[in-house]
């Protein structure tokens, strides 16, 4: 994934920035980078990398250097960003979120002929940031450019583009990801989690439709072209990666992930599938709210029969190397023995996507005296690798849990039976459930339905981007 912030003011606003930026850092793990810009000194950079050591850590000693009144910041999970583009439409500088899957197709049909390169990445791969610029250029002015950009790219880009004379912001062409604009009496920001802005003393002033691109500047904002009428906002936004504070399209992170688990708990109780179990546990930490809301309909008692060491390793997947993670995600469970020992426990998870951190964090309960692992997912079976954001992308959807236990059960076959298969109510669900026990070791496993889900996000059903659990665009 990856997030942004940028601000506008009368004053010089760094540190508004700073911080903005750093509350985004649950977004992505491998780069970040600011760009201020002073109408004296000009453009001012710095991209670190983040992979080991917190964007608040890296960038504290650049602070002293920068200066300025208009500035932009981004969380990578991807490209080093933002760049600093010079080009007939004057130098800008960019960070983009989102992914380009044509981004070859594009080089060779733009830019093939003499003239034109780009620089590599170590992986040989075009900076898609520097591409999505390269096709900005292509037009007479930014918004025409960015407009051209976002039709051919296959997949989604929203762009934050500063200039010397104002902010840029242009979210994605189907709203996959949100984009708000916050205000103070000094000037505005833009940025991707509201809490962010609300911190730094900013309130609520516009949110920008599917498509929208909008000028910010310390006055206020304009829109340069209006939004599109279809809109397919990310649901994991909700589930998953979302921060529990943040309010995308009005509905909060926090209290819709309340409302699914007391969905999921209703459902199942409504079906007499509830087992009998001693707690109701969230897999910590965005686990958590779910089951609160599971537990508080279900009537079992909510615990925390584990909880995660923060301090030094806040998130997991954080360390480059797969085996580093592994080992961290291992060492951070510090279990309550009171809590396991001899204890029937029903775990409410986010997702289920590889398996590979659950199946060792099932193997930690038993080994910690647990009698009984129940596992529950906040969402349904991921079925397809996301091909508009970073969440659950893969090389293969092989490597999705569900795929790969597809194919074991019934080879190529199973694969043209997802739908039935992601229906518990249907022989082919329940084959897959009791499969996936058997490999994980839990004593029963449930997912949340779809339309469960949907219910609990409150949305139209058309404007949620279900992609991952059903294949529809």
């Amino acid at each position: 994934m990856g997030g942004f912030f940028g601000a506008v003011s009368r004053h010089d606003c760094v540190l508004d920035v700073f911080f903005g930026t750093d509350y985004h850092s649950h977004l992505g793990t491998k780069r970040a980078g600011m760009v201020v810009y002073d109408k004296k000194d000009g453009f001012q950079r710095q991209i670190h990398n983040i992979e080991n050591t917190p964007f608040r850590t890296k960038f504290d000693k650049d602070l002293a250097d920068f200066h300025g009144c208009a500035a932009i910041g981004c969380i990578s999970d991807t490209d080093p960003q933002p760049l600093l583009v010079r080009s007939h439409l004057g130098l800008y500088a960019i960070t983009t979120v989102g992914i380009i899957n044509n981004a070859d197709a594009l080089v060779e049909r733009y830019f093939s002929d003499h003239g034109h390169q780009f620089m590599a990445m170590s992986s040989g791969k075009v900076n898609s940031t520097e591409l999505t610029a390269a096709l900005i250029n292509q037009a007479d002015d930014l918004v025409s450019g960015i407009r051209h950009a976002q039709a051919e790219i296959d997949g989604s880009c929203t762009i934050l583009i500063l200039t010397p004379d104002a902010i840029i912001a242009a979210r994605d062409r189907l709203g996959r990801l949100p984009m708000l604009v916050g205000q103070t009496e000094e000037g505005c920001c833009v940025s991707f989690e509201s809490f962010a802005y609300h911190k730094l003393g900013y309130h609520d002033a516009y949110e920008l439709g599917p498509g929208e691109i909008v000028q910010v500047t310390p006055k206020g904002w304009e829109t340069l072209s209006p939004a599109g009428d279809k809109m397919r906002i990310c649901a994991f936004l909700w589930t998953y990666y979302g921060y529990p504070n943040s309010n995308y399209e009005g509905v909060n992170v926090e209290v819709m992930r309340y409302r699914n688990g007391e969905i999921m708990a209703r459902d199942e109780v409504k079906k007499g599938k509830m087992p009998k179990v001693d707690f109701v546990a969230g897999v910590p930490d965005s686990g958590v709210p779910h089951a609160i809301g599971f537990a508080n309909r279900s009537g079992k008692p909510f615990a925390r029969p584990f909880v995660k060491y923060t301090p030094t390793w806040p998130r997991s997947f954080m360390p480059a190397d797969q085996k580093a993670r592994n080992q961290v995600a291992k060492m951070k469970q510090i279990p309550v023995p009171d809590l396991i020992e001899g204890k029937k426990l029903l775990f409410v998870d986010d997702s289920i996507v590889r398996g590979t951190q659950l199946q060792e964090t099932v193997d930690f309960l038993y080994e910690s005296g647990a009698e009984e692992v129940h596992m529950r997912s906040a969402c349904p079976p991921i079925m397809y690798g996301c091909k508009y954001l970073n969440f659950s992308r893969s090389n293969s959807d092989m490597e999705l849990l569900s795929r790969r236990t597809i194919q074991e059960l019934e080879g190529d076959e199973g694969q043209k039976h997802l739908e039935e298969y992601a229906d518990s109510s249907t022989e082919r669900g329940r084959c897959m459930l009791r499969a996936i026990c058997e490999k994980l070791g839990f004593d029963s496993l449930g997912y949340q339905s779809l339309d469960g889900l949907l219910e609990a996000i409150g949305l139209d059903r058309d404007k949620v981007c279900t992609y991952c659990w059903d294949g529809k665009e």
